[in-house]
């Protein structure tokens, strides 16, 4: 999987337990594509330290996920409701208890949402 969309995937779960300034930086530079040398006059900071705080915001990304797993999770979830639809489509062409196979779809869906 690229490398910028891990990261941002790990951003969405973890991001919040990043520091204010880190959080401003790497959205800054990751989201708002502002150079390093234009980061690091907006921040006040050297280049090489918004180069180091990215580094050290991706590595501490890592860790949570290392430690917490909440984006394998997230993707152990959404295969097993991938599954779970491709075994009721089959139900559904063999017309098999349709009323039971909406129900089940709609609960995918619901556990999805969360």
């Amino acid at each position: 999987m690229d490398k910028n969309f891990e990261h941002a995937l790990l951003y969405d779960f973890y991001g919040p337990l990043l520091t204010e300034k880190q959080r401003r930086i790497y959205e800054e530079v990751k989201f708002g594509d502002l150079s390093l040398s234009e980061a690091s006059e907006s921040f006040g900071i050297s280049r090489q330290g918004v180069h180091d705080t990215l580094r050290r915001v991706e590595k501490s990304l890592e860790g949570y996920e290392e430690k917490l797993g909440l984006v394998r999770q997230f993707r152990e979830i959404k295969n097993k409701a991938e599954e779970i639809r491709k075994i009721c489509g089959h139900l559904q062409r063999e017309g098999l208890a349709p009323a039971a196979v909406q129900k089940i779809l709609q609960l995918t869906e619901d556990i999805e949402e969360l």
